[in-house]
């Protein structure tokens, strides 16, 4: 399927227009980044990557496109002629989809022309900011949950229909098992699922009829919605008859409660299927859950087994964006180098660190993540050395990593498209999430928690850190003497 290459912001088609007509071209590399976690937590399940692929892949402007700009009378036609023929052919390094990641180190770098870098950064930061995002909302959800399944079901509440299928997508990946949008399910080969509505109730002439018609219809999977009008009455009442009848049959049920209160409604509810023999019967809870919510009854130990996630799983909850960003981090000068470049800002925090780079991710001899290296990418990094880890924006605060300290280390920034192709394969996204769980699993829950994580370093290397104090002094000469008159 084809992907518009107008999904990108006005501006970029006029810089770019700006840049052909004035042959400026040179070759650049662009990085991603963010610089805050989102939900006041401690990281970022990084996802979106191989979905941003296959849309990079196939990105171009068709005439019906090219005629609508030619409409608005601001591009000239042999700009148009031009962008007729645009594919995109760069080279792109990027940490593997799934990967935990924290801020201010590189994500993705785009190596290719000015022209080209300047198009992607639109539809680069749209998918991997948002995706990134809910799958970090659905892994915090499923590690509250400590094994429960944590079902998605947020469609009527995701932002349009790309956000839903996107937001089913990303959530999988952070760790949901099942979802009950049918389109991402055959799409993704996402496990589907769902109970039923309260309408479905409401159209018989009573909930025992309900019940009974859809246990008859879907032998196996009967999930009865038990509180459209008395959960401890007649709700839990008639699943019970409809359970036993489908246990005789040598089929289980399941119950799901919508509302109510969460903590107290499953204790009693599980004791009256316990009581009745039909202990093998799941207990499904839904009604605006959070993480918090989660991870407060699953500490009270309320015996539920399957999670109903909407709204503050695909929307972001509190947290409605992931703040990634994508700078200009080296471009081609007229002797053919590539010179790093730097973006330098009042707010050191969002001064950008210069160069092409590498992140070096160092374990213990027990496979535990310890701390991130940014460094130039042409650095040496080798196991048995003593490295200082210089903090990114503060003087003088490092840290001694001695050889003592760490096992192994490995570079996480590897290249995913060569020449505007795919390097390997699309993995499944059942490969995804278990390289997520893997992933997860190297980190200390410290820096998992829900609240107050522990904050995981991302530091420089000494010649890195030499290199941005160096520039950040060239560059703050430079813009003193360009404001004089």
């Amino acid at each position: 399927m084809r992907t518009s290459a107008l999904i990108t912001d006005f501006y970029e088609l006029t810089m770019m227009q700006g840049y052909w007509l004035k042959g400026h071209n040179p070759q650049v590399v662009f990085e991603m980044f963010y610089r805050t976690n989102p939900f006041d937590g401690g990281y970022v399940l990084f996802t979106g990557l191989n979905d941003l692929i296959d849309k990079l892949e196939s990105l171009s402007f068709d005439e019906e496109e090219l005629s609508y700009l030619a409409s608005l009378g601001i591009f000239r036609a042999e700009f148009l002629d031009y962008l007729r023929s645009y594919r995109f052919n760069g080279d792109i390094y990027a940490i593997a989809e799934g990967t935990v990641v924290f801020p201010n180190e590189p994500l993705l770098q785009v190596h290719t022309s000015l022209i080209d870098a300047q198009l992607l950064e639109g539809i680069l930061l749209n998918t991997l900011n948002f995706q990134s995002l809910i799958a970090t909302k659905a892994s915090r959800m499923t590690l509250a949950a400590k094994g429960g399944a944590v079902m998605e079901f947020g469609l009527r509440r995701a932002q349009g229909y790309d956000g839903a299928l996107s937001a089913s997508r990303a959530a999988f990946i952070g760790g949901t098992a099942l979802t009950s949008n049918t389109l991402a399910g055959q799409l993704f080969s996402i496990p589907v699922s769902g109970t039923m509505a309260h309408s479905w109730v409401m159209a018989f002439d009573s909930e025992l009829e309900a019940f009974r018609t859809y246990a008859e219809l879907y032998p196996g999977s009967t999930a009865l919605l038990i509180d459209t009008y008395d959960t401890l009455g007649s709700g839990i009442d008639n699943a019970i008859i409809v359970g036993l009848e489908e246990q005789k049959k040598g089929h289980s049920i399941a119950v799901r409660i919508d509302s109510g209160d969460l903590s107290y409604l499953p204790r009693v509810i599980r004791k009256r299927l316990d009581d009745a023999g039909l202990t093998d019967t799941k207990i499904i809870v839904s009604n605006d859950l959070t993480e918090a919510i989660v991870q407060t009854l699953v500490q009270d130990e309320v015996p539920i087994d399957v999670w109903g996630i909407g709204t503050h799983l695909v929307t972001g909850g509190t947290h409605s964006s992931l703040n990634g960003v994508y700078k200009l981090a080296a471009m081609e000068r007229g002797d053919g180098k590539i010179i790093p470049t730097m973006k330098i800002s009042n707010s050191y925090e969002k001064t950008t660190t210069p160069g092409v780079k590498q992140v070096w991710r160092f374990y213990d001899s027990e496979g535990s993540a310890l701390a991130d290296l940014v460094g130039i990418e042409d650095e040496v990094i080798e196991v048995g050395v003593d490295y200082t880890f210089y903090h990114p924006f503060t003087e003088g605060d490092y840290f001694e990593m001695r050889k003592d300290r760490y096992a192994r280390f490995e570079a996480l920034l590897q290249p995913v498209m060569r020449g505007g192709k795919r390097v390997g394969e699309n993995p499944p996204l059942i490969e995804l999430q278990k390289r997520a769980k893997e992933c997860l699993s190297h980190f200390h829950r410290t820096y998992l928690r829900q609240i107050n994580p522990h904050i995981y370093k991302v530091s420089l290397t000494e010649h890195l850190k030499k290199m941005k104090m160096e520039k950040l002094i060239e560059e703050r000469k430079k813009s003193k003497e360009g404001a004089r008159p």
